[in-house]
């Protein structure tokens, strides 16, 4: 049985790549108050933290 973590994990690595993809191709993507590219942050955000929920399904997987 697949664990929950591994789906997850590729949901928030996904996300994360159409975040960042979006923060790059965008003409100003900028937020109105802020020099930041909010899209660009979140997405590299949620793009790093995708991978760590797999790990512990993985190390399991490895052991069994």
């Amino acid at each position: 049985m697949m664990a929950l973590r591994v789906p997850s994990g590729w949901f928030f690595v996904l996300t994360g790549v159409i975040a960042a993809g979006m923060g790059v191709l965008a003409a100003d993507g900028r937020a109105a108050l802020t020099r930041a590219n909010v899209s660009l942050d979140c997405g590299l955000v949620m793009f790093a933290f995708g991978g760590f929920p797999p790990l512990p399904a993985w190390r399991v997987r490895k052991q069994s």
